[in-house]
């Protein structure tokens, strides 16, 4: 509770925190970040911020972070903002189609709402692989994900090209790259 308190005092203020922050690559680190919004993936609460120490724009798990002191009277300079954050600003619309494997596509088409045969979603860029792992999209170019939880199928793979966090979504590969000689 300490932790949000802070965080969400931070993001109200407009202003950086300082945190030691746990992460499973790099263990513990002090770390000055710029949080300006709360995110629930469904697994775990993250703060979208700056991080002053990488210099890029990240996601921070909530429960990994400890002692944040928020720093009033710190500035925070033009490029430490969410209006910077490519990922946060940009907008992809991916579009969902019942799992070619499904038995009763008639049934999804009703239990998601679906017009035209397709549901139609505009995320943040800095979202979408945390929403497609959810709802268990499998986001494969030619569906090979098989079980009764894949019910979507994302339907153009390349629209979450330049999405970082694109690795998390359940079947995603990079597009193979075609060279020329």
């Amino acid at each position: 509770l300490s932790t949000l308190a802070g965080i969400t005092r931070a993001i109200s203020h407009k202003c950086p925190v300082s945190i030691k922050y746990h992460s499973v690559e790099n263990g513990q680190s002090e770390r000055e970040i710029v949080p300006f919004a709360l995110l629930d993936t469904g697994l775990r609460w993250h703060t979208r911020a700056f991080d002053r120490k990488s210099g890029d724009f990240r996601d921070f798990v909530l429960t990994r972070i400890q002692d944040p002191i928020v720093l009033k009277n710190s500035h925070v300079e033009a490029h430490e903002q969410a209006d910077q954050d490519i990922q946060w600003t940009r907008i992809v619309e991916l579009e969902l189609v019942p799992h070619p494997d499904q038995p009763r596509p008639e049934i999804t088409k009703m239990d998601y709402g679906m017009r035209d045969g397709a549901l139609m979603m505009k995320l943040r860029a800095a979202t979408a692989g945390y929403v497609l792992r959810k709802w268990s999209v499998d986001c494969s170019p030619d569906h090979t994900l098989s079980g009764p939880e894949y019910r979507l199928w994302l339907r153009d793979p390349l629209s979450l090209y330049g999405v970082e966090n694109a690795k998390l979504a359940p079947g995603y590969r990079l597009p193979a790259v075609q060279t020329t000689r």
